[in-house]
């Protein structure tokens, strides 16, 4: 069996999760990466996307990001998040609101500004929507 990572993922509102893992599996801004047992230090940017932990015993728990950072540093990986919410936890419906409404925006215009902020508004909701709909095996901390 490889060696273990401790994995501490925090966002604003707290603790997400913190426990012992084979991998993670982030969304790079530069493309997606997965951290593994004596990876070397480094720190990375993560975008909207699926952050995968994988438990000791092969298991997924999917959380759904906006966003953040990545540390890693002597097998122990800190996941600074803008926003980190457990697949188990996503409101699908409410979710699904808030994809619509970010439609809505995008094709009532405005400044680039506003556009802008549904663009990004409809990349979190479907990131949630994706993360929800495939949450199968999935648990939170």
């Amino acid at each position: 069996m490889p060696g273990k990572l401790f994995i501490d993922i925090v966002s604003p509102d707290g603790s997400v999760f913190r426990g012992e893992a084979r991998a993670l599996k982030a969304p790079g801004v530069e493309g997606s990466f997965e951290v593994l047992y004596n990876h070397a230090p480094m720190i990375a940017a993560i975008e909207i996307g699926p952050l995968v932990v994988v438990d000791p015993s092969g298991e997924e728990i999917v959380f759904a990001t906006s966003g953040g950072f990545v540390e890693v540093l002597n097998n122990t990986v800190t996941v600074l998040a803008e926003t980190a919410e457990p697949a188990s936890a996503i409101d699908v419906e409410r979710a699904r609101e808030a994809e619509q409404r970010a439609l809505e925006r995008l094709q009532a215009g405005g400044s680039d500004i506003d556009r802008a902020r549904a663009q990004r508004a409809l990349e979190r909701a479907r990131n949630r929507l994706r993360v929800a709909m495939g949450r199968v095996g999935t648990r939170a901390s």
